[in-house]
Parts: C-alpha cells; structure tokens; sequence
C-alpha cells in the first residue's frame, strides 16, 4: 500500500536541456531561458543572458531572490559579482542600477515579483511566475 500511495503522489521532475533551448527577448540586450515557474510559491527561475553596457531598469524585489554568476561581470548596489559568485537579495530591496560590464549568463530565482519602476517608483511592469509562465508557453507553441 505504501508504494501505490508513493506511485500516486510521485511529482514529474523537471529536467531543462538548456542548451537546446532558445533565448527569449527581454529588451533588445537582455534574454532569458525559463526553468521553471510555480504558482503555488510564486517562484520563477531563469537563466539571464546580458550583452556588455545592458542593464535592468531600477526595480523593487516584492520576493527574495538569488543568483549565481556564471559568466561575466554585474556592477549593482553590492558590489561587483563575477563568474562563480552567488547573491541574495532580500525582499524589499530597491535596486537603483544594475549594470552587466561584460557579456553576462545569470541563473536567477526570485520568490515573487519584481516591479520596474519609473523615478517616482511608479510601477512600469512586473516580472512575476505568470510573465514568466507565458513566455515559456508562447515559446512551446511557436517551436
């Protein structure tokens, strides 16, 4: 009985070939590969591709979030990341710039939103799992 009940509540895992992935635009410098995305938390994972001069726009963190360096340089509020360098970023912070001094790949996992703001912090837009969950899914229907 205890291996049918396990059977039954056994969760697909997840397995990302992300080489054989494409890159999907965020601006005309930055793309991103969606790994996964959950309603239930909130969460959203994706590798972020960043071209040398790009950035992300000033934005509050409404979800911790961390990241790992795996190519490249990121110059923001903590200081400068490079390849092989992990971040955490607590929720509520408020990132002023972030800037990618060279051609950057990021993983980044945030526990909920990020809002892009205007100077007057003003939401422009939101990343949330559903901005994310979408992408991924126009990405299936167009391959």
């Amino acid at each position: 009985m205890a291996d049918t009940l396990l059977a039954d509540s056994n969760p697909a895992d997840i397995l990302c070939e992300t080489e054989k992935m494409a890159w999907i635009p965020f601006t005309e410098a930055i793309s991103y590969k969606v790994l996964r995305v959950s309603p239930e938390t909130g969460t959203w994972t994706v590798l972020f591709k960043c071209d040398k001069g790009s950035s992300f726009a000033p934005h509050f963190h409404y979800g911790a979030g961390e990241y790992l360096m795996l190519k490249g340089v990121m110059d923001y509020r903590a200081g400068i990341a490079r390849a092989g360098d992990y971040g955490y970023e607590p929720l509520g912070v408020y990132h002023e710039r972030t800037e990618f001094v060279e051609d950057t790949v990021l993983w980044f996992s945030n526990h909920g939103p990020v809002a892009f703001v205007n100077p007057d912090k003003s939401i422009i837009m939101m990343l949330d799992w559903k901005f994310f969950a979408d992408a991924q899914a126009n990405q299936a229907k167009a391959a």
